[in-house]
């Protein structure tokens, strides 16, 4: 995990087991093989790989409008969640490894998150306005300007 290899420490210090806390060792190996407690902070942080590989990793590229366009709404709406979930990630990522004076690897992966979603926006504008009810084309946009 990424966290602890930075603080040299586990994340689940809290894990109880009948009334006692278990070692944060104990906690660790029992939250990682178990993979039923979670972490919510986990989500902020990219699980590394190991330093042996010597494969750079590779990333794919940002999302095109006219694949976007096939989407439906619900689809894009939940794209664009994941995507912000993804740049808040990389976002605090970044932070952390510079409070370091580390580098961040692959920075080149933040513009692609928001090329994606400033296409999303985009193809969700196409779509309020092309909406025949006034009413329903101004509600489309605030939601959309809300994003």
């Amino acid at each position: 995990m990424f966290l602890t290899k930075i603080f040299n420490r586990a994340l689940y210090l809290g894990t109880r087991s009948n009334g006692s806390f278990y070692s944060t060792t104990a906690a660790a190996a029992t939250a990682t093989s178990a993979k039923t407690s979670h972490n919510p902070l986990e989500e902020f942080f990219e699980v590394t790989r190991s330093q042996e590989e010597d494969k750079p990793n590779t990333y794919g590229r940002s999302w095109k409008a006219s694949e976007l366009r096939l989407k439906s709404w619900d689809d894009l709406q939940k794209l664009w969640y994941v995507l912000l979930k993804e740049k808040n990630m990389l976002m605090t990522q970044r932070q952390m490894l510079n409070a370091q004076n580390l580098r961040f690897p692959n920075p080149e992966r933040i513009p692609k998150v928001r090329k994606s979603m400033c296409r999303i926006k985009h193809v969700l504008t196409e779509r309020a306005i092309e909406e025949a009810d006034p009413r329903r084309s101004a509600e489309m946009k605030r939601m959309i300007n809300a994003l």
